[in-house]
């Protein structure tokens, strides 16, 4: 393979991701580049579900890193008329440089397709993971305060595909904790969980899942939460809206924690995961935070393709 995947948070060094977010912070700083990492590179941007921020950062990055963008979109592939994954991979390999991918399949797919294509393959988020989320997210932490050491990050809500990427970046990297508050039966994936914890034993931090938000101390920097139904997903039980209301990021709930910015990967749903005053108000980072989005898929493509 010509240059490197990024799969899951779970598969970078700590000095990679540390890497990735510095210089995500670089670029976000340092608008335009006055260099061309992907000059004469051609990268495929297949997305079949909806994507606002993590598109558009994509496709501009790869633009004002001087490559060039092949997108596709949800019914464009032969693979809706019966080819196989293997046989769609041979072909992009011989044609792309790289492929981004938003799709709700299973993180192996993706790892098959880079394996098969023999080209780096990005996943801009699958079932299990939105790991691009992660490293930006990481990043504009370290932005914002200046540091990642003893920051203490709460989070509000599903333990979704951006929760895992979250809790595996906190915990990779030296320095902050993370509480997450979400419903019985919502929370993050065990087995993520528990790599989470095994990340941070004997570190002095603490990754750890509450049920109940006044399980919650008093020391938190950061109160995160994201849309309660994750995009392409649905949930069983009907009355799962009863089960997320006391969640919802408030004034009230800010008012524990005066010191705290307020962070949403969006899209946001006013009145219901978080009040509008909240997510307009002096405390929100969510629009710098979705702006670096562009810079950490920046960082990621210059790390995967130009070295």
């Amino acid at each position: 393979m010509s240059g490197r995947s990024l799969i899951s948070i779970a598969d970078l060094t700590t000095a990679e991701l540390e890497h990735l977010v510095a210089r995500s912070g670089e670029y976000f700083t340092a608008q335009p580049v006055d260099h061309r990492p992907l000059r004469d590179k051609v990268v495929g941007v297949l997305f079949t579900v909806t994507s606002t921020r993590t598109r558009t950062a994509f496709s501009s990055g790869v633009a004002r890193l001087g490559g060039t963008v092949v997108a596709y979109g949800p019914r464009d592939l032969q693979l809706v008329t019966g080819e196989t994954l293997d046989d769609t991979a041979r072909v992009f390999g011989g044609m792309l440089d790289a492929l981004v991918v938003r799709d709700p399949v299973p993180m192996a797919d993706l790892r098959r397709f880079a394996d098969v294509s023999g080209i780096p393959v990005i996943n801009a988020m699958v079932r299990e993971e939105h790991p691009t989320q992660g490293v930006s997210d990481v990043a504009m932490l370290r932005t914002h305060f200046g540091r990642l050491d003893g920051l203490h990050v709460g989070y509000f809500g599903e333990g979704n595909n951006s929760a895992t990427a979250l809790a595996l970046g906190l915990a990779k990297v030296p320095g902050p904790s993370l509480s997450l508050a979400t419903p019985s039966g919502y929370g993050l994936d065990p087995a993520y969980l528990a790599e989470a914890r095994q990340l941070v034993a004997g570190s002095g931090r603490q990754v750890r899942e509450v049920h109940d938000v006044n399980d919650l101390g008093d020391d938190l920097d950061v109160v995160y939460t994201t849309q309660w139904c994750t995009t392409g997903t649905t949930k069983p039980d009907p009355d799962w809206r009863r089960h997320f209301e006391p969640f919802a990021v408030t004034e009230d709930l800010m008012s524990r924690w005066p010191g705290a910015v307020f962070m949403h990967d969006l899209p946001a749903h006013r009145g219901e995961e978080v009040a509008a005053t909240v997510l307009d108000g002096p405390r929100s980072i969510a629009w710098a935070q979705a702006r670096m989005k562009l810079a950490s898929a920046m960082a990621v493509l210059e790390w995967c393709l130009g070295g």
